[in-house]
C-alpha cells in the first residue's frame, strides 16, 4: 500500500512546480510531477552503484595474481565498518 509523504513549497518553487503540472504543464498533477523526478534519481542512483561495482570488477580482474591478499569473512566485516566509521 502506498503510503503518502506531504511535501510544501512555496515562492519560486512553488511557482516552477505549478508550470511543470496541471492544466498547462506536461504532468497532471504535482504529485506525479514529483514521483516522477523521485523515479529519475532513484535509477540514476542504480546506475551510479552499478557503475561503481563494476569498475571494481574490472580493477580486480585486471590485477595480476601477486595482488590479490586471501581474506576471510571477519576481515570483510572488519573492513566493512572500518570503511562505514572511518574515524
Amino acid at each position: 500500500m502506498a503510503e503518502g509523504v506531504n511535501v510544501r513549497f512555496s515562492g519560486v518553487l512553488r511557482r516552477f512546480v505549478e508550470q511543470r503540472s496541471g492544466e498547462t504543464g506536461l504532468y497532471g498533477s504535482a504529485s506525479e510531477y514529483i514521483r516522477d523526478l523521485v523515479r529519475r534519481d532513484f535509477e540514476r542512483e542504480e546506475i551510479r552503484r552499478w557503475d561503481f561495482l563494476r569498475d571494481e570488477l574490472r580493477a580486480g580482474m585486471q590485477a595480476d595474481r601477486a595482488d590479490f591478499v586471501p581474506l576471510n569473512d571477519k576481515d570483510i566485516i572488519t573492513e566493512a565498518k572500518r570503511r562505514r566509521n572511518p574515524h
